[in-house]
């Protein structure tokens, strides 16, 4: 199947520039509250990037040393590979949970390569014999691995070859929820990176919907009770599919459409605050891809849809944890403004030199996805990994030499300066909105 991830990454031209989260700038209300869940949203590195780790070692004075910390890593890791076959199930877990923390960490396709054989063995074993925990380790390692090697034929391979374990005990009630979890998402990012035919990516969506759309119930009536251990394999399911709808063709769509967004609604209901979320931006997504086809698309039970996200959106019920309802105000004030107005508030992502731009639902559900699997991690694959600066625009790696380093390194007094005035703006700010409160009471 033709790749559109570039199409995806720069939705209709324009302004669509990158990819990113929420909204930097969502309110309604001007509260101490938004400007809180605003300042959360505009992301910058908090992880050590690579820039600023060279600028640090002496402008490459140190590259004996960083070659030499390298070997050490790979010596390290082909005992964690070693350990996968270990008969002991705890050792094994040890090994795939250190083998995640690397690939989550670092990339490493040269050293991948020539083990992806290996890996792909020693997976299939630990997903086909491992129990819970193993199985839900394994998953997330090929997801892992697929980021790493990228589309590439070993990438490909290594997909095409546990695809189906995946599907297995994704589609398995009796298995661990969580190793369940974990191969809904291991599924969809595999699919997304490595799938190359239309059947690869039917499949794919086939098995993920089935798993979320039995807790949808029909059209019209109450959704199902779901238990509260299933909450988060329902949500990694909807979350997977929604990253692949990305990847889908305009006629898959159309059927998509008809077929789940009036379901979709009855999860808003659900007891679970982040499986509410995850439905809430799903249909955001929906209503994008719909009007990307269709100009003047007009959904039938509008009225009913927005009352509902007009709830979620003003939810004050004390019985929910303050930070959940803060995050549910937050997002579904955004899905509300986009399906009445059709916009996105951009949101801005910044890591090491560069800042990334998202403005897009799409862009927001690819870039989660990827954020999800790699963790503190992320910005340095940015910086660094071809496969996610090709899908999100960013062009060739930065290089910079060491005097260019060295000028945009900021000392900690600087940064010390920076820090004491944006508290101090940002204390001014809430002092105000305090004020107008006043006034009104």
């Amino acid at each position: 199947m033709p790749r559109a991830r570039k199409g995806t990454a720069s939705r209709k031209g324009g302004r669509r520039r990158g990819g990113g989260g929420q909204s930097s700038t969502r309110a309604d209300s001007g509260s101490s509250e938004d400007e809180a869940a605003s300042e959360a949203r505009s992301t910058t590195s908090e992880c050590p990037s690579l820039l600023s780790t060279t600028a640090e070692d002496g402008f490459g004075g140190d590259a004996v040393a960083e070659q030499g910390q390298r070997e050490d890593l790979e010596e390290r890791l082909k005992e964690h590979v070693d350990r996968l076959t270990d008969k002991s199930a705890k050792t094994r877990q040890g090994a795939l949970e250190s083998l995640r923390q690397a690939l989550a960490s670092r990339l490493l396709p040269d050293f991948l390569l020539d083990r992806s054989l290996t890996l792909a063995d020693a997976l299939e074993k630990c997903l086909k014999k491992g129990k819970g925990e193993e199985q839900a380790l394994a998953a997330a390692v090929l997801g892992l691995l697929c980021v790493q090697l990228g589309p590439g034929p070993k990438g490909e391979e290594m997909f095409h070859s546990l695809q189906p374990l995946l599907i297995s005990v994704l589609s398995d009630s009796t298995a661990n929820p969580a190793a369940r979890l974990h191969c809904a998402s291991a599924l969809g990012l595999g699919c997304y990176v490595a799938a190359a035919d239309i059947q690869d990516l039917d499949s794919c969506l086939t098995c993920l919907e089935g798993v979320f759309s039995r807790s949808c119930g029909m059209s019209g009536s109450a959704a199902p009770v779901v238990p509260a251990s299933l909450h988060g394999l329902l949500c990694a399911a909807l979350q997977a599919w929604a990253l692949l709808l990305t990847l889908c063709p305009s006629t898959h769509i159309i059927h998509i459409l008809d077929r789940q967004l009036p379901r979709l609604p009855l999860l808003l209901s659900s007891d679970s605050v982040t499986l509410r979320m995850a439905a809430g931006e799903t249909i955001a997504l929906l209503f994008e891809l719909a009007r990307d086809l269709e100009e003047d698309f007009v959904y039938e039970d509008m009225e009913a849809l927005c009352c509902a996200l007009r709830g979620l959106a003003t939810d004050s019920n004390k019985h929910r944890a303050k930070a959940d309802r803060r995050r549910q105000r937050s997002t579904f004030r955004a899905v509300l403004h986009f399906v009445e107005g059709g916009e996105y508030e951009e949101e801005t992502v910044r890591f090491g030199l560069e800042v990334l731009y998202v403005d897009s639902w799409a862009r927001h559900r690819i870039y989660a996805a990827f954020k999800d699997v790699l963790g503190s991690g992320m910005h340095h694959h940015l910086q660094n990994n071809e496969l996610l600066r090709d899908i999100f625009g960013l062009g060739p790696v930065l290089v910079l030499d060491a005097t260019a380093l060295k000028a945009c390194k900021i000392s900690r007094f600087e940064k010390h300066l920076y820090n004491a005035a944006a508290f101090k703006a940002r204390t001014k700010a809430r002092s105000r909105v305090r004020d107008k409160r006043a006034d009104v009471l």
